[in-house]
Protein backbone atom coordinates (compact mmCIF):
# COMPACT_ATOMS: atom_id res chain seq x y z
CA UNK A 1 0.00 0.00 0.00
CA UNK A 2 1.68 3.19 -1.13
CA UNK A 3 0.90 6.15 1.09
CA UNK A 4 -1.83 8.02 -0.80
CA UNK A 5 -2.37 11.04 1.45
CA UNK A 6 -0.81 14.49 1.33
CA UNK A 7 1.85 15.16 3.97
CA UNK A 8 3.41 18.22 5.61
CA UNK A 9 5.78 18.35 2.65
CA UNK A 10 2.81 19.46 0.50
CA UNK A 11 2.12 22.41 2.84
CA UNK A 12 2.92 26.03 2.11
CA UNK A 13 3.00 26.93 5.81
CA UNK A 14 5.37 29.89 6.16
CA UNK A 15 3.73 32.55 8.32
CA UNK A 16 0.59 30.44 8.74
CA UNK A 17 -1.02 29.03 11.86
CA UNK A 18 -0.93 25.25 11.65
CA UNK A 19 -3.32 23.33 13.89
CA UNK A 20 -1.51 20.07 14.61
CA UNK A 21 -3.17 17.10 16.31
CA UNK A 22 -0.54 15.18 18.25
CA UNK A 23 -0.74 12.16 20.55
CA UNK A 24 0.79 13.45 23.78
CA UNK A 25 -1.22 10.98 25.89
CA UNK A 26 1.83 10.25 28.05
CA UNK A 27 2.18 8.91 31.60
CA UNK A 28 2.78 11.55 34.27
CA UNK A 29 3.54 11.40 38.00
CA UNK A 30 3.96 14.25 40.51
CA UNK A 31 3.48 16.80 37.75
CA UNK A 32 6.20 15.35 35.52
CA UNK A 33 6.20 13.29 32.32
CA UNK A 34 7.60 9.82 33.11
CA UNK A 35 7.87 8.55 29.51
CA UNK A 36 8.23 11.06 26.67
CA UNK A 37 8.51 8.61 23.74
CA UNK A 38 5.23 9.81 22.19
CA UNK A 39 6.35 13.44 22.42
CA UNK A 40 9.71 12.54 20.87
CA UNK A 41 7.92 10.69 18.06
CA UNK A 42 6.17 13.93 16.98
CA UNK A 43 9.38 16.01 17.03
CA UNK A 44 10.35 15.57 13.35
CA UNK A 45 7.04 17.06 12.18
CA UNK A 46 7.06 19.90 14.73
CA UNK A 47 10.67 20.82 13.91
CA UNK A 48 9.98 20.69 10.16
CA UNK A 49 7.04 23.10 10.50
CA UNK A 50 9.06 25.48 12.68
CA UNK A 51 11.95 25.48 10.21
CA UNK A 52 9.46 26.41 7.47
CA UNK A 53 8.35 29.43 9.54
CA UNK A 54 4.97 28.05 10.59
CA UNK A 55 3.14 29.11 13.75
CA UNK A 56 2.36 25.77 15.37
CA UNK A 57 -0.73 25.19 17.53
CA UNK A 58 -0.58 21.77 19.22
CA UNK A 59 -3.67 19.90 20.48
CA UNK A 60 -3.84 16.57 22.27
CA UNK A 61 -5.77 14.59 24.84
CA UNK A 62 -4.28 13.09 27.99
CA UNK A 63 -5.90 10.33 30.06
CA UNK A 64 -9.62 9.84 30.51
CA UNK A 65 -11.06 12.86 32.35
CA UNK A 66 -14.69 12.39 33.34
CA UNK A 67 -16.70 15.07 31.55
CA UNK A 68 -14.67 18.13 32.55
CA UNK A 69 -11.31 19.55 33.66
CA UNK A 70 -9.29 17.41 36.11
CA UNK A 71 -5.94 18.85 37.26
CA UNK A 72 -4.21 15.44 37.17
CA UNK A 73 -4.87 15.28 33.42
CA UNK A 74 -3.56 18.76 32.60
CA UNK A 75 -1.16 19.11 29.66
CA UNK A 76 1.07 21.41 31.77
CA UNK A 77 3.77 18.75 32.45
CA UNK A 78 3.89 18.13 28.69
CA UNK A 79 4.56 21.84 28.07
CA UNK A 80 7.61 21.66 30.37
CA UNK A 81 9.01 18.55 28.64
CA UNK A 82 8.26 20.03 25.19
CA UNK A 83 10.26 23.17 25.98
CA UNK A 84 13.21 21.00 27.00
CA UNK A 85 13.02 18.88 23.82
CA UNK A 86 12.55 21.84 21.46
CA UNK A 87 15.01 24.06 23.38
CA UNK A 88 12.65 27.00 23.01
CA UNK A 89 9.69 28.50 24.92
CA UNK A 90 6.25 26.94 24.33
CA UNK A 91 3.23 29.22 24.80
CA UNK A 92 0.27 27.96 26.81
CA UNK A 93 -3.52 28.38 26.84
CA UNK A 94 -5.75 27.20 29.70
CA UNK A 95 -8.36 25.94 27.24
CA UNK A 96 -8.31 24.35 23.79
CA UNK A 97 -11.20 26.44 22.37
CA UNK A 98 -12.71 29.87 23.01
CA UNK A 99 -11.34 33.39 23.46
CA UNK A 100 -8.19 32.49 25.47
CA UNK A 101 -7.09 29.83 22.98
CA UNK A 102 -7.90 32.09 19.99
CA UNK A 103 -5.95 35.01 21.50
CA UNK A 104 -2.93 32.79 22.23
CA UNK A 105 -2.98 31.41 18.67
CA UNK A 106 -3.31 34.90 17.16
CA UNK A 107 -0.32 36.12 19.23
CA UNK A 108 2.08 33.56 17.72
CA UNK A 109 4.83 34.72 15.38
CA UNK A 110 6.74 32.65 12.80
CA UNK A 111 8.60 29.69 14.34
CA UNK A 112 6.70 29.78 17.63
CA UNK A 113 4.73 26.98 19.32
CA UNK A 114 1.55 26.98 21.39
CA UNK A 115 0.28 24.02 23.43
CA UNK A 116 -3.41 23.96 24.33
CA UNK A 117 -5.03 22.36 27.38
CA UNK A 118 -6.45 18.81 27.22
CA UNK A 119 -9.05 18.30 24.46
CA UNK A 120 -10.98 15.80 26.58
CA UNK A 121 -11.77 18.42 29.22
CA UNK A 122 -14.65 18.95 26.75
CA UNK A 123 -16.98 15.93 26.29
CA UNK A 124 -17.76 17.36 22.82
CA UNK A 125 -14.33 16.20 21.61
CA UNK A 126 -15.17 12.48 21.76
CA UNK A 127 -18.73 13.11 20.56
CA UNK A 128 -17.30 14.75 17.41
CA UNK A 129 -19.56 17.74 18.12
CA UNK A 130 -19.75 20.01 15.01
CA UNK A 131 -19.74 23.27 17.05
CA UNK A 132 -16.65 22.11 18.97
CA UNK A 133 -14.92 21.12 15.71
CA UNK A 134 -15.73 24.58 14.29
CA UNK A 135 -14.23 26.22 17.40
CA UNK A 136 -11.03 24.17 16.99
CA UNK A 137 -10.80 25.10 13.31
CA UNK A 138 -10.65 28.81 14.23
CA UNK A 139 -7.21 28.22 15.74
CA UNK A 140 -5.40 27.42 12.49
CA UNK A 141 -5.30 28.08 8.76
CA UNK A 142 -4.33 24.52 7.85
CA UNK A 143 -4.32 21.17 9.64
CA UNK A 144 -1.77 18.42 10.29
CA UNK A 145 -2.63 15.09 11.92
CA UNK A 146 0.38 13.30 13.42
CA UNK A 147 -1.61 11.37 16.05
CA UNK A 148 -1.73 7.83 14.69
CA UNK A 149 -2.73 6.57 18.16
CA UNK A 150 -6.14 8.27 17.81
CA UNK A 151 -6.62 7.79 14.04
CA UNK A 152 -9.17 5.00 14.64
CA UNK A 153 -11.48 7.45 16.45
CA UNK A 154 -13.81 9.86 14.66
CA UNK A 155 -13.39 12.68 17.18
CA UNK A 156 -13.71 16.44 16.69
CA UNK A 157 -9.92 16.93 16.57
CA UNK A 158 -9.26 13.98 14.21
CA UNK A 159 -12.25 13.98 11.86
CA UNK A 160 -14.71 16.80 12.60
CA UNK A 161 -12.19 19.62 12.23
CA UNK A 162 -11.28 18.51 8.68
CA UNK A 163 -14.74 19.62 7.45
CA UNK A 164 -13.80 23.23 8.27
CA UNK A 165 -10.14 23.48 7.17
CA UNK A 166 -8.04 22.96 4.06
CA UNK A 167 -5.46 21.66 3.44
CA UNK A 168 -5.54 18.72 5.89
CA UNK A 169 -2.39 16.60 5.73
CA UNK A 170 -0.48 13.85 7.55
CA UNK A 171 2.61 14.41 9.69
CA UNK A 172 5.77 12.34 9.29
CA UNK A 173 4.86 9.97 12.14
CA UNK A 174 1.42 9.25 10.68
CA UNK A 175 3.05 8.67 7.29
CA UNK A 176 5.69 6.33 8.75
CA UNK A 177 3.10 4.32 10.72
CA UNK A 178 0.89 3.76 7.69
CA UNK A 179 3.76 3.00 5.34
CA UNK A 180 5.29 0.36 7.63
CA UNK A 181 2.01 -1.28 8.61
CA UNK A 182 0.62 -0.99 5.06
CA UNK A 183 3.70 -2.45 3.40
CA UNK A 184 3.85 -5.32 5.92
CA UNK A 185 0.25 -6.24 5.10
CA UNK A 186 0.07 -5.55 1.37
CA UNK A 187 3.58 -6.13 0.03
CA UNK A 188 5.30 -8.40 2.54
CA UNK A 189 8.59 -10.04 1.67
CA UNK A 190 8.00 -13.70 2.48
CA UNK A 191 7.97 -15.70 4.66
CA UNK A 192 5.51 -13.37 6.43
CA UNK A 193 5.06 -14.34 10.11
CA UNK A 194 2.60 -12.83 12.60
CA UNK A 195 3.07 -13.24 16.36
CA UNK A 196 -0.06 -12.64 18.41
CA UNK A 197 -0.40 -12.63 22.19
CA UNK A 198 -2.51 -11.01 24.85
CA UNK A 199 -5.18 -12.35 27.11
CA UNK A 200 -8.30 -12.68 24.99
CA UNK A 201 -9.11 -14.21 21.63
CA UNK A 202 -12.24 -12.00 21.53
CA UNK A 203 -10.10 -8.85 21.27
CA UNK A 204 -7.96 -10.32 18.49
CA UNK A 205 -10.34 -12.46 16.44
CA UNK A 206 -10.73 -9.85 13.67
CA UNK A 207 -6.94 -9.51 13.47
CA UNK A 208 -6.49 -13.29 13.35
CA UNK A 209 -9.11 -13.61 10.60
CA UNK A 210 -7.55 -10.78 8.55
CA UNK A 211 -4.01 -12.12 8.97
CA UNK A 212 -4.93 -15.70 8.04
CA UNK A 213 -5.51 -14.41 4.50
CA UNK A 214 -2.03 -12.85 4.35
CA UNK A 215 0.57 -14.67 6.49
CA UNK A 216 2.58 -17.84 5.92
CA UNK A 217 2.84 -18.57 9.64
CA UNK A 218 0.92 -17.49 12.74
CA UNK A 219 2.43 -17.92 16.22
CA UNK A 220 -0.02 -17.64 19.11
CA UNK A 221 1.02 -17.03 22.74
CA UNK A 222 -0.42 -15.16 25.71
CA UNK A 223 -3.44 -16.35 27.66
CA UNK A 224 -5.48 -16.74 24.47
CA UNK A 225 -3.37 -19.81 23.65
CA UNK A 226 -5.41 -21.71 26.25
CA UNK A 227 -8.67 -21.13 24.40
CA UNK A 228 -6.99 -22.76 21.37
CA UNK A 229 -5.58 -25.61 23.48
CA UNK A 230 -9.03 -26.25 24.97
CA UNK A 231 -10.41 -26.35 21.41
CA UNK A 232 -7.96 -29.22 20.81
CA UNK A 233 -9.22 -31.07 23.90
CA UNK A 234 -6.23 -30.25 26.13
CA UNK A 235 -6.95 -29.60 29.85
CA UNK A 236 -6.04 -26.02 30.78
CA UNK A 237 -6.23 -26.02 34.61
CA UNK A 238 -7.12 -22.59 35.99
CA UNK A 239 -5.73 -20.76 32.94
CA UNK A 240 -7.73 -17.92 31.45
CA UNK A 241 -10.05 -19.51 28.88
CA UNK A 242 -12.94 -17.89 27.04
CA UNK A 243 -15.35 -20.79 27.01
CA UNK A 244 -17.73 -19.01 24.63
CA UNK A 245 -14.87 -18.68 22.10
CA UNK A 246 -13.68 -22.31 22.06
CA UNK A 247 -15.77 -23.09 18.98
CA UNK A 248 -14.37 -19.97 17.29
CA UNK A 249 -10.81 -21.12 18.07
CA UNK A 250 -11.65 -24.51 16.54
CA UNK A 251 -12.85 -22.71 13.40
CA UNK A 252 -9.63 -20.65 13.21
CA UNK A 253 -7.55 -23.85 13.44
CA UNK A 254 -9.60 -25.36 10.59
CA UNK A 255 -9.35 -22.17 8.49
CA UNK A 256 -5.58 -22.04 8.94
CA UNK A 257 -5.30 -25.63 7.77
CA UNK A 258 -7.53 -24.97 4.76
CA UNK A 259 -5.49 -21.91 3.76
CA UNK A 260 -2.14 -23.67 4.22
CA UNK A 261 -1.12 -21.31 7.02
CA UNK A 262 1.11 -22.87 9.67
CA UNK A 263 -0.53 -22.05 13.02
CA UNK A 264 1.94 -22.64 15.85
CA UNK A 265 0.81 -23.02 19.48
CA UNK A 266 3.07 -23.30 22.54
CA UNK A 267 4.10 -26.81 23.63
CA UNK A 268 4.94 -25.84 27.21
CA UNK A 269 4.14 -23.04 29.61
CA UNK A 270 5.15 -21.56 32.95
CA UNK A 271 2.63 -22.93 35.46
CA UNK A 272 1.82 -21.14 38.72
CA UNK A 273 -0.99 -20.94 41.27
CA UNK A 274 -0.76 -17.12 41.53
CA UNK A 275 -0.84 -14.69 38.58
CA UNK A 276 0.74 -11.92 40.70
CA UNK A 277 4.04 -13.78 41.07
CA UNK A 278 3.55 -14.55 44.78
CA UNK A 279 3.84 -18.29 44.00
CA UNK A 280 6.74 -19.73 41.98
CA UNK A 281 6.38 -20.70 38.31
CA UNK A 282 7.45 -24.04 36.89
CA UNK A 283 7.97 -24.98 33.25
CA UNK A 284 5.82 -27.91 32.16
CA UNK A 285 4.23 -29.36 29.03
CA UNK A 286 0.83 -27.80 28.34
CA UNK A 287 -0.96 -31.14 28.73
CA UNK A 288 0.54 -31.57 32.24
CA UNK A 289 -1.11 -28.48 33.79
CA UNK A 290 -2.71 -29.42 37.11
CA UNK A 291 -6.33 -28.37 37.97
CA UNK A 292 -4.97 -25.88 40.56
CA UNK A 293 -2.45 -24.29 38.15
CA UNK A 294 -2.65 -21.64 35.47
CA UNK A 295 -0.34 -20.88 32.56
CA UNK A 296 1.28 -17.44 33.07
CA UNK A 297 3.84 -17.41 30.22
CA UNK A 298 5.04 -19.56 27.35
CA UNK A 299 7.71 -22.05 28.40
CA UNK A 300 11.38 -22.38 27.31
CA UNK A 301 10.63 -25.08 24.70
CA UNK A 302 7.90 -22.90 23.18
CA UNK A 303 10.29 -19.95 23.07
CA UNK A 304 12.83 -22.11 21.25
CA UNK A 305 10.09 -23.28 18.86
CA UNK A 306 8.92 -19.68 18.20
CA UNK A 307 12.53 -18.51 17.63
CA UNK A 308 12.99 -21.34 15.09
CA UNK A 309 9.75 -20.38 13.31
CA UNK A 310 10.93 -16.75 13.16
CA UNK A 311 14.47 -17.51 11.98
CA UNK A 312 13.77 -17.40 8.22
CA UNK A 313 11.06 -14.69 8.36
CA UNK A 314 11.46 -11.64 6.10
CA UNK A 315 8.43 -9.75 7.45
CA UNK A 316 7.17 -10.02 11.04
CA UNK A 317 4.25 -8.28 12.72
CA UNK A 318 3.93 -8.71 16.50
CA UNK A 319 1.00 -7.69 18.69
CA UNK A 320 0.48 -8.77 22.30
CA UNK A 321 2.71 -10.19 25.07
CA UNK A 322 3.41 -13.90 25.54
CA UNK A 323 2.54 -13.93 29.25
CA UNK A 324 1.95 -11.74 32.30
CA UNK A 325 5.10 -9.81 31.42
CA UNK A 326 4.52 -7.03 33.96
CA UNK A 327 5.41 -9.65 36.62
CA UNK A 328 9.21 -10.06 36.15
CA UNK A 329 9.10 -13.80 36.92
CA UNK A 330 6.65 -14.30 34.03
CA UNK A 331 8.32 -12.05 31.44
CA UNK A 332 10.85 -14.46 29.90
CA UNK A 333 8.61 -15.51 26.98
CA UNK A 334 7.81 -11.94 25.93
CA UNK A 335 11.43 -10.80 26.32
CA UNK A 336 12.62 -13.89 24.43
CA UNK A 337 10.35 -13.12 21.47
CA UNK A 338 11.64 -9.52 21.50
CA UNK A 339 15.22 -10.84 21.39
CA UNK A 340 14.46 -13.31 18.58
CA UNK A 341 12.81 -10.54 16.53
CA UNK A 342 15.62 -8.07 17.22
CA UNK A 343 18.08 -10.44 15.54
CA UNK A 344 16.03 -10.50 12.33
CA UNK A 345 16.44 -6.85 11.32
CA UNK A 346 20.20 -7.36 10.91
CA UNK A 347 19.38 -10.13 8.41
CA UNK A 348 17.29 -7.69 6.35
CA UNK A 349 13.84 -8.57 7.69
CA UNK A 350 11.16 -5.94 8.34
CA UNK A 351 9.98 -6.17 11.96
CA UNK A 352 6.92 -4.23 13.08
CA UNK A 353 5.49 -4.17 16.61
CA UNK A 354 1.86 -3.09 16.83
CA UNK A 355 1.33 -0.91 19.84
CA UNK A 356 0.49 -1.29 23.51
CA UNK A 357 2.06 -3.90 25.78
CA UNK A 358 4.35 -5.39 23.11
CA UNK A 359 5.96 -2.00 22.45
CA UNK A 360 6.35 -1.45 26.21
CA UNK A 361 8.08 -4.85 26.42
CA UNK A 362 10.46 -3.98 23.57
CA UNK A 363 11.41 -0.71 25.28
CA UNK A 364 11.91 -2.61 28.54
CA UNK A 365 14.15 -5.14 26.78
CA UNK A 366 16.48 -2.35 25.63
CA UNK A 367 16.25 -3.62 22.05
CA UNK A 368 14.03 -0.88 20.57
CA UNK A 369 16.75 0.33 18.14
CA UNK A 370 16.90 -3.13 16.58
CA UNK A 371 13.31 -3.10 15.26
CA UNK A 372 12.17 -1.62 11.94
CA UNK A 373 9.14 0.08 13.46
CA UNK A 374 7.41 0.32 16.84
CA UNK A 375 3.87 1.58 16.43
CA UNK A 376 2.68 4.37 18.73
CA UNK A 377 -0.96 3.33 18.38
CA UNK A 378 -2.37 0.29 20.19
CA UNK A 379 -6.02 0.36 19.11
CA UNK A 380 -5.22 2.11 15.82
CA UNK A 381 -2.62 -0.47 14.77
CA UNK A 382 -5.00 -3.31 15.71
CA UNK A 383 -7.81 -1.85 13.60
CA UNK A 384 -5.39 -1.24 10.73
CA UNK A 385 -4.24 -4.88 10.92
CA UNK A 386 -7.92 -5.87 10.82
CA UNK A 387 -8.22 -4.01 7.50
CA UNK A 388 -10.53 -1.30 8.85
CA UNK A 389 -10.62 2.25 7.51
CA UNK A 390 -9.24 4.68 10.11
CA UNK A 391 -11.46 7.82 10.20
CA UNK A 392 -8.56 10.11 11.11
CA UNK A 393 -6.68 8.97 8.00
CA UNK A 394 -9.66 8.89 5.63
CA UNK A 395 -10.36 12.56 6.51
CA UNK A 396 -6.99 13.77 5.18
CA UNK A 397 -6.43 15.14 1.68
CA UNK A 398 -5.67 12.56 -1.01
CA UNK A 399 -2.45 12.92 -2.92
CA UNK A 400 -2.99 14.19 -6.46
CA UNK A 401 -6.05 16.25 -5.52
Amino acid sequence: MSFAKKTVQHLDCAGKRVLMRVDFNVPTANGEVTDDSRIVAAMPTIRYLLQKGARVVLVSHLGRPKGGPEPKYSMRPVQVRLERLLRQPVSWADDCVGPAAEAAAAALTDGQVLLLENLRFHPEEEKNDPAFATALAKLGECYVNDAFGTAHRAHASTEGVTHHMRPCVAGFLMQKELEYLGKALDQPTRPFVAVLGGSKISGKIDVITALLAKVDRLLIGGAMMFTFLKAQGIATGKSLVEDDKVELARQVLADAKAKGVELVLPVDCIASTAPDGSAPGTAKRVEQLQPTEMGVDIGPDSLQLFAAKLADARTVVWNGPMGIFEVPAFAAGTMGVAKAMAELKAKGAVTVVGGGDSVAAVHESGLAERFSHLSTGGGASLEFLEGKVLPGVAALDDEGK
